[in-house]
């Protein structure tokens, strides 16, 4: 007994592995276009809250040192205003 077409694809089927090819494509173009685009992204839609700049943490004026050394009692309050007369660039008092 022969078979129509001799066993080949029909026209129904061409026209399916046709589509489902094309569709195929476009996924994977369309694919390649998101991981292009959108990489670690977060929030897909609307608008993002700005990011707040982050500064370096403010460091201690060696005046505020002083005076939370005094506050802590690691020095009396003679040597605080020696120290601070030379930080603020005189000679220290003369001892005596």
């Amino acid at each position: 007994m022969m078979f129509r077409n001799d066993g080949g694809t029909n026209g129904r089927g061409l026209g399916l592995m046709t589509l489902s090819m094309l569709l195929f494509r476009a996924l994977v173009v369309f694919g390649g276009i998101a991981l292009v685009r959108y990489p670690g992204r977060t929030a897909p839609h609307g608008p993002t809250a700005p990011v707040p700049r982050l500064t370096p943490p403010q460091r201690p004026t060696p005046d505020r040192v002083l005076a939370e050394r005094l506050a802590r009692g690691e020095i009396d309050p003679d040597e605080y205003r020696a120290r601070l007369h030379t930080l603020r660039g005189g000679d220290p008092p003369a001892a005596g």
